[in-house]
């Protein structure tokens, strides 16, 4: 860069030069702290073009990888029946059978017995197929369910006695097992007619395939991990993917207390919850959503990273040189959650209402008068700081008895290795406390945030979303608090009112997971305990 001696000029000119260029180190250790603001403004600004371009890009290259996956798929088919002989030819059809004509007995007979159950499940009265035909799949206004229950005139009572009929739960159940039961016995189809080929190619090379023996030799052995997973997938499937399938699918329908599926059959409702909850209009679920999901990330950060530095604080304090009586100091902070939450809560939470001893306090001392407030609970700011406050109270000592430990393997060589260069006690906290702590403590920040987000027993055990937001009236069928998550207002959409819109339920229970993934993948991968982990080793 040329040299000026007019010193306003030349810094005018360095300015424009570096917002134009990309710089390298040298350059950008000899900018200030304003310059290097502007510079980093600058780079992020040029860069989101370019992520967005790549987040394009990796969109149609999933696409694209999906569709020649599919191709492939399709082509390996054809080529396998084209080129297979007659015993692979005949596993289209008969499950296992190439592997029972090459010497893999066992193997086949388990491939042949699936698809017997299959077939046996699809075909008989109360089975697959009988469970698709009841679902009326998507169809927006069908309901789920053919056969209404209802009261029928009894002769021999001289009464009317209830003839159930469907049950839209059971159907919507059962139909997505049937389903996924179809994905597996698809899966299992090209698994085997695979295994056939493999078999074929093998014999054809004058080699021997593994027998029986060496199947269940090889679940042991160099397939053990195969072994060691396959009951935590089925658990995860059946009581975590499913699940969440199952409150998806909840979401396309109008199941709620007046159509339970028992006593009145709900139906597909298509997109239709979904626009009644982004309704920003009058009365519509829009304005609560955005409320409530704003505070609950306020409410989850503040919680969180209040919390994690008090609670430092507090050990770098306990664990100081001179400190006396440390396992007392500590003694007394672990007695906050010695005792249960279900009861320090909910006694707190009477201290400060206008029964409680710190409630008449402020009574006495005037701090309402002039308003129809009778506690701190009664206000939404003074209600939301109290939650903060009180979530410090019982959030500390998880993080100073966490926070002890790290501390303790933390060298001492750093700190006395500072000291002599000069540094002072908040530099030495800056430059290596924090960070070590930092990366130590990274995936339980994100955990804890994450945890914050459903924090229902805070919430509801000190003042049950209170105060109520009287502006939001009652949108699906719950009223709206002040202090209210989207976990409890979940709850009071389901269990809390007469009411219950589970259908409303289901889409909120959607966005927090969406929500809460988005954010744990975005701090997952900036976190330096994945980002740098040989930083400290």
């Amino acid at each position: 860069m040329p040299f000026y001696h007019d010193k306003e000029v030349e810094y005018k000119l360095r300015f424009i030069w570096f917002c134009m260029n990309k710089l390298n180190d040298l350059q950008y250790l000899k900018l200030n702290k304003l310059q290097k603001f502007a510079y980093k403004l600058k780079l992020f600004i040029a860069g989101i073009p370019r992520f967005l371009l790549k987040l394009l890009l990796g969109f149609l290259g999933f696409f694209k990888k999906i569709g020649l996956g599919i191709k492939a798929f399709f082509v390996d088919i054809f080529t396998t029946f084209t080129k297979g002989n007659w015993a692979v030819k005949l596993s289209y059809f008969i499950f296992g059978f190439g592997n029972i004509y090459y010497g893999q007995i066992l193997r086949g007979l388990f491939f042949f017995l699936f698809e017997a159950v299959f077939i046996c499940y699809m075909i008989v009265p109360s089975g697959g197929l009988y469970w698709l035909s009841k679902g009326q799949w998507f169809q927006n206004g069908a309901t789920i369910g053919t056969v209404q229950g209802g009261y029928v005139y009894d002769a021999v009572y001289d009464t009317d006695v209830w003839q159930p009929g469907d049950d839209s739960v059971k159907v919507l159940l059962y139909g997505l097992l049937t389903i996924l039961f179809i994905i597996g016995f698809l899966y299992t189809w090209r698994l085997q007619i695979k295994q056939c080929r493999i078999c074929m190619d093998i014999t054809a090379q004058g080699k021997k395939v593994k027998s029986a023996k060496s199947d269940m030799r090889s679940l042991v052995d160099d397939q053990f991990h195969k072994t060691l997973l396959s009951l935590p997938i089925i658990g995860i499937l059946a009581f975590t993917v499913l699940p969440i399938i199952f409150m998806v699918l909840v979401a396309f329908t109008s199941y709620d207390a007046a159509h339970d599926g028992y006593s009145n059959l709900f139906s597909w409702v298509g997109l239709d919850n979904f626009n009644a909850l982004f309704n920003f209009g009058s009365g519509g679920l829009g304005l609560a959503f955005g409320e409530i999901l704003s505070w609950t990330l306020m409410w989850s950060f503040f919680a969180t990273f209040t919390n994690y530095f008090l609670g430092m604080f507090v050990a770098i304090m306990i664990n100081k040189k001179g400190i006396k009586f440390k396992k007392f100091w500590r003694t007394v902070l672990v007695m906050t959650i010695a005792i249960p939450q279900f009861v320090s809560l909910l006694y707190v939470s009477r201290l400060f209402d206008d029964t409680g001893i710190i409630g008449k306090l402020l009574v006495n001392w005037g701090w309402f008068a002039g308003t129809n407030n009778t506690s701190l609970w009664d206000t939404e700011l003074s209600a939301r700081i109290l939650l903060i406050v009180i979530n410090i109270w019982i959030g500390i000592p998880y993080i100073m008895l966490m926070a002890t430990g790290i501390l303790m393997n933390i060298p001492n060589d750093l700190y006395e290795s500072s000291r002599i260069d000069g540094a002072k006690p908040f530099q030495q906290y800056t430059r290596i406390t924090l960070p070590y702590m930092l990366f130590v403590t990274g995936p339980y920040l994100l955990t804890s945030f994450v945890g914050n987000l459903n924090n229902f027993n805070v919430i509801y055990l000190l003042t049950q979303g209170n105060p109520l937001d009287t502006g939001m009236g009652t949108p699906g069928g719950a009223s709206v608090g002040s202090t209210d998550l989207l976990i409890t207002w979940l709850f009071k959409m389901t269990l809390g009112s007469t009411d219950s819109k589970y259908y409303m339920a289901s889409i909120v229970g959607i966005l927090i997971f969406v929500v809460v993934a988005a954010l744990s993948l975005i701090v997952y991968n900036v976190i330096p305990s994945t980002k740098n982990e040989e930083d400290f080793k």
